[in-house]
C-alpha cells in the first residue's frame, strides 16, 4: 500500500500536536479568571501556535495541491471514500478558520498580534468593540467545529486500524513501513 511522503506526514502529526496543543491552551487560558501575568503569556502561546498552524496549513496544501495523496484500497466502500474526502477538505478549511477567526477577534479587540512577541502582523481591521463579540463567539464555535472534526477523524483512523484492518493509517504513521 503506498504512504503518504514524508514531508505530508510530517506536517500532519506536527500540524495535529499544534492544534491539540493550541486548543487546551486555549481552554486553559480563558478558565483562568482576571488578567494576570499568566494568562497573558498564555494568550500570547496561543497566539504564536495557531499562527504557526496557519502558516503550516498553507505549506501543507501547496504540498497537497503538487503531490496527490496516495489511493485508497479497493477494500474500501466509495461512500467511505467520499466520506473521507470531505472530512479532510472540512479539516482544511478550518485549518484556515480557526486561527484567522483567531486574528480577527484579536483586532477587533484592539490587541495587535505579535509573532513571537517580535514580528507584527498587519493590522487588517481597527478595534470594534462590536465586532468583538460576534469574533470571539465564531472563534469558539469554529474551534468547536474542528474538535469534533479532528475527533471524528481520530475515530476512523482507529476504526481502520483495530476494525477493518486494512493498512489505511499505516500510511500516515510516521515509523511504519
Amino acid at each position: 500500500m503506498q504512504r503518504y511522503s514524508s514531508i505530508a506526514i510530517a506536517l500532519h502529526w506536527l500540524i495535529a500536536l499544534l492544534i491539540v496543543a493550541t486548543f487546551t491552551l486555549g481552554l486553559v487560558m480563558t478558565d483562568i479568571p482576571g488578567l494576570t501575568p499568566t494568562k497573558l503569556r498564555y494568550f500570547s502561546w496561543h497566539k504564536w501556535a495557531g499562527v504557526t498552524v496557519l502558516a503550516l496549513a498553507a505549506l501543507r496544501l501547496l504540498w497537497r495541491l503538487r503531490r496527490s495523496p496516495p489511493a485508497y484500497p479497493d477494500t474500501v466502500a466509495p461512500w467511505q471514500g467520499r466520506a473521507a474526502h470531505l472530512l479532510h477538505g472540512l479539516l482544511y478549511v478550518m485549518m484556515f478558520a480557526v486561527p484567522l477567526s483567531g486574528y480577527f477577534y484579536s483586532l477587533a479587540a484592539g490587541v495587535p498580534v505579535v509573532y513571537f512577541g517580535l514580528f507584527p502582523l498587519p493590522v487588517l481591521i481597527d478595534a470594534d468593540p462590536a465586532l468583538k463579540p460576534v469574533l470571539g463567539a465564531l472563534h469558539y464555535w469554529l474551534n468547536m467545529g474542528l474538535a469534533g472534526l479532528v475527533a471524528l477523524h481520530v475515530l476512523a483512523a482507529f476504526k481502520h486500524l483495530l476494525v477493518d484492518r486494512d493498512g489505511i493509517m499505516g500510511r500516515m504513521l510516521p515509523f511504519s513501513k
